[in-house]
């Protein structure tokens, strides 16, 4: 909204400088075309790249691949500040960041050699697990690769794919003899091919239409297995605790865009001869969110720290997720209720938070999918009590 509400209401948790400069940028190439954005569900090509370009891409990879070398803080700052902007970038960025990150710590040499680099040049992608038959479950796949000489052979079909609508390179999901394994698939290869399916716009959360891709004989090089053929499932899983902490900033800076349009009606607005924020009621709304906001962004910071230190990750990234949908989804439907009719109106922005909110307690693992891995974590982490002498419970 305003800089001075950032300044007044979101201390940075990393370097203030960069995070000015960050505010900036979204100020001048994010924020203003946010409506927009949602309103045509176009893929921001344009602004993705001018992010790739400025550095927010590859904030954590390695500098010998172009990348900033800084901590995982850095890149929730990122993700937070943009999403403010607009929710629909956010997700542009972390579709990236997934294959980003899947390459980078699993890949072969070569493929990092000839593929990280061009984040910084801007690469955009997706990252395609989806098939129609299997939903989130990617234990099995309908999708296939085979070994060929030197080549990989893939055929099947992704469905619903995020950020397709654009990406210039994928990261594929195929079962092969020994298990499911993962692909680095680049858009130009010949028999791939993209269409819009039949379900392939959401209310929220709007980059482009969810895509279809489809492989028909693909052929890939050898190193374009990425890790270990059959342990793609354990891939995947990683690269989704490490990109469930930046969601959980997606959805805290929903949270703030539409805090801050409500804060600022409330302050403007005159109702009965005093401002709507002169009123107890209002004030308490607006306390309860702002507490809201400041634990959950409490929490996302802390699973940037366990990521960095590589401790308990699917624990607090599954909990900065769930909690900041979670808070994303309350503020903005109580933002509308601060700003009653005009919270309503196609031409305000708080219809576009609250729909990006909501998709995203859906997107990128639900609310039920986070439970049940904190539910794991604590079935590992706490042993259970002895049974006393002669089975008593």
């Amino acid at each position: 909204m305003t800089e001075d509400f950032a300044t007044a209401l979101w201390r940075p948790y990393v370097d203030p400088a960069f995070v000015a400069r960050l505010r900036a940028h979204v100020a001048e190439h994010v924020t203003p075309h946010g409506d927009a954005i949602d309103r045509a569900d176009v893929y921001p090509v344009e602004i993705v790249k001018g992010l790739s370009a400025a550095g927010y891409n590859t904030l954590t990879l390695d500098p010998r691949w172009g990348g900033g070398g800084l901590d995982y803080g850095h890149a929730v700052a990122a993700f937070e500040e943009v999403s403010v902007g607009s929710a629909a970038v956010g997700i542009s960025m972390i579709t990236i960041l997934q294959a980003q990150t899947m390459i980078a710590l699993f890949g072969a040499d070569t493929l990092k050699e000839r593929y990280l680099p061009r984040f910084r040049e801007g690469l955009l992608c997706s990252y395609a697990l989806t098939e129609a038959g299997h939903g989130s479950d990617i234990r099995t796949l309908d999708t296939k690769a085979r070994r060929d000489g030197d080549e990989w052979v893939v055929t099947g079909e992704k469905h619903f794919i995020t950020s397709g609508a654009a990406a210039e390179f994928f990261i594929i999901l195929a079962e092969t003899d020994v298990g499911v394994s993962v692909f680095a698939v680049p858009r130009d290869v010949p028999n791939l091919t993209a269409y819009e399916g039949h379900n392939s716009a959401t209310f929220g959360l709007r980059n482009g239409p969810h895509m279809n891709i489809r492989l028909d004989g693909v052929r890939l090089p050898l190193d374009h297995l990425i890790g270990i053929e059959g342990k793609g499932v354990r891939q995947a899983v990683t690269v989704l605790d490490h990109s469930r902490t930046v969601a959980g900033a997606i959805s805290l800076g929903v949270a703030r865009a539409a805090y801050e349009g409500a804060l600022a009606f409330a302050r403007d607005r005159v109702a009965f001869d005093q401002t709507v924020l002169e009123f107890q009621g209002i004030q308490w709304y607006l306390a309860d969110m702002l507490t809201e906001i400041d634990a959950a962004r409490l929490l996302c910071y802390r699973a940037a720290e366990a990521l960095d230190r590589h401790e308990d990750i699917a624990r607090y990234s599954s909990e900065a997720k769930l909690k900041a949908c979670a808070v994303g989804t309350e503020v903005a439907s109580r933002a509308v209720q601060i700003c009653g009719a005009y919270g309503t109106m196609e031409n305000a922005p708080f219809g576009r938070y609250l729909r990006d909110a909501k998709a995203y307690e859906i997107a990128g693992g639900s609310a039920e999918v986070l439970k049940n891995t904190i539910g794991k974590y604590l079935t590992r982490s706490v042993a259970p009590r002895a049974k006393p002498a002669g089975g008593g419970a």
